[in-house]
């Protein structure tokens, strides 16, 4: 089938887009062309154009708590966060030494940001308290490709690697990391939580695989399958 609707603004690839997770209604991209576009699907053309990044935005968020707020993530060690209603960004945080590939927000607290990086770490930020990051998580051998916050424990992360790893983390231990999920045979991409079934992850991978699988270090708090 043909979509519904498409556009053609960005003048390189397009390397994120997400839905505003309240209003519902509007969508954000972000491109190698180094601009961020907010899009509404009845309206021909893009409504804002967000251009203070550098280099690639790799990434682009709605917050889960204000539907006017966004992050972004891009090539130029950089994050920011964004309001719609202003064409400037409300902050920008310099979290990493290398391109920032993937960002979540925390979902139990607002102003916690976690971000992935072609440094090898995962990196937690209070937006409240930007000059250092509340926690480094080291441990990934590569670059990590996505970053995800669960949306059933604050306190547990999960990143993506192109060491083929997916690694779970919980940020409240001395050693934070819980698991790894080393199934792929090639560059892990994508991981997500199955919002339904606590402990439950899907992954996917340049393997050519999806895979999903419970992990044992969350499943605990799952009933068994039937």
């Amino acid at each position: 089938d043909f979509p519904i609707k498409k556009w053609k603004e960005h003048q390189r690839e397009v390397f994120s887009v997400h839905w505003n997770l309240i209003k519902k209604d509007s969508f954000v991209s972000g491109s190698w062309d180094h601009t961020i576009r907010l899009w509404r699907p009845e309206v021909p053309q893009s409504l804002s154009i967000f251009s203070e990044h550098t280099a690639c935005v790799y990434s682009t968020i709605w917050s889960p708590y204000n539907p006017d707020v966004f992050g972004s993530a891009s090539g130029d060690n950089s994050f920011k966060i964004w309001d719609v209603k202003v064409p400037r960004s409300a902050q920008t945080i310099r979290a990493h030494n290398n391109e920032i590939l993937s960002l979540d927000w925390n979902k139990y607290q607002e102003n916690v940001i976690v971000t992935g990086s072609s440094d090898h770490t995962v990196k937690v930020w209070d937006l409240r308290f930007p000059d250092r990051e509340v926690t480094c998580l080291r441990g990934h051998r590569y670059a990590i490709r996505r970053v995800k916050c669960s949306p059933h424990d604050g306190n547990i992360i999960a990143s993506a690697s192109y060491d083929m790893t997916v690694r779970l983390w919980n940020t409240t231990l001395i050693d934070p990391l819980v698991e790894v999920y080393d199934a792929h045979t090639e560059f892990v991409l994508g991981v997500d939580f199955n919002l339904y079934i606590e402990g439950q992850i899907s992954t996917c991978s340049w393997d050519e695989h999806i895979h999903i699988w419970n992990s044992s270090s969350l499943m605990k708090r799952i009933a068994p399958m039937t």
